[in-house]
C-alpha cells in the first residue's frame, strides 16, 4: 500500500495539480480565442472558481499549524503535516492566488477600467490577503527546518485573519458601497 506522503505519491500529486493548471489556462486561452459573447461571466466564473480554492487553503493552512505545533519535531505526525502543508501550499494555494490575480485584474480593467472606490479598497484588500498568503509560506518554512516559534492559540488567531478579509472584500464587491 502507498503512503501519501512516499516521494512517488507527491510526484503523483504534482503531476495532477500541473495537468490542472494546464487545463485551466488551455480553458483561458481558448476563451479568449473564442471570444463568446458572454466572455466576462466565463472569466468572472473562473475567477470565482480560483478565489474559492485558495480560500480554502487560506483557511486550511492555519489549522494544519495548530495541529502541528503539537506535534513533536520528528516525529512521524510532524513529518506528515510537513506533506500536507507544502503540498497544500505549492499545488493548491499559491497556483490558485496567482490565477485569483490574473482573472481578478482582467475584470478590473475590462469591466471597471480600475475605478471605483469600493474597487481600490477591494484590491488593497486583496493585497493584504496576499500578505497573509506569504506569512503563511514562511511559516511552512519554518516548520519545514522545526523553527516554529508560535503556539498553537496564536496560530487559531491567524485563523481569522482571512476569514475577517474575505467579509469585507464580499460585502465590497456585492455591496459597492462607495
Amino acid at each position: 500500500m502507498e503512503k501519501q506522503t512516499e516521494r512517488r505519491s507527491g510526484a503523483y500529486a504534482r503531476r495532477r495539480a500541473h495537468f490542472a493548471l494546464a487545463f485551466f489556462a488551455l480553458m483561458a486561452v481558448g476563451l479568449f480565442a473564442w471570444n463568446p459573447d458572454n466572455l466576462y461571466l466565463w472569466i468572472k466564473a473562473l475567477h470565482i472558481i480560483a478565489v474559492i480554492s485558495w480560500m480554502a487553503g487560506l483557511f486550511y493552512m492555519p489549522r494544519l499549524f495548530i495541529y502541528h505545533t503539537d506535534a513533536e519535531p520528528g516525529s512521524v505526525q510532524s513529518e506528515t503535516f510537513k506533506v500536507m502543508e507544502r503540498r497544500l501550499l505549492r499545488i493548491i494555494m499559491t497556483p490558485a492566488m496567482m490565477l485569483t490575480w490574473i482573472f481578478g485584474l482582467y475584470l478590473a480593467w475590462s469591466v471597471y477600467g480600475f475605478q471605483g472606490g469600493w474597487l481600490h479598497a477591494k484590491i488593497g484588500l486583496v493585497v493584504l490577503l496576499t500578505g497573509v498568503h506569504m506569512f503563511f509560506s514562511r511559516a511552512v518554512r519554518a516548520f519545514e527546518r522545526d523553527e516554529n516559534r508560535r503556539s498553537a492559540r496564536y496560530w487559531r488567531f491567524m485563523n481569522e485573519a482571512p476569514t475577517v478579509l474575505m467579509i469585507v472584500i464580499v460585502i465590497l464587491v456585492v455591496v459597492k458601497p462607495f
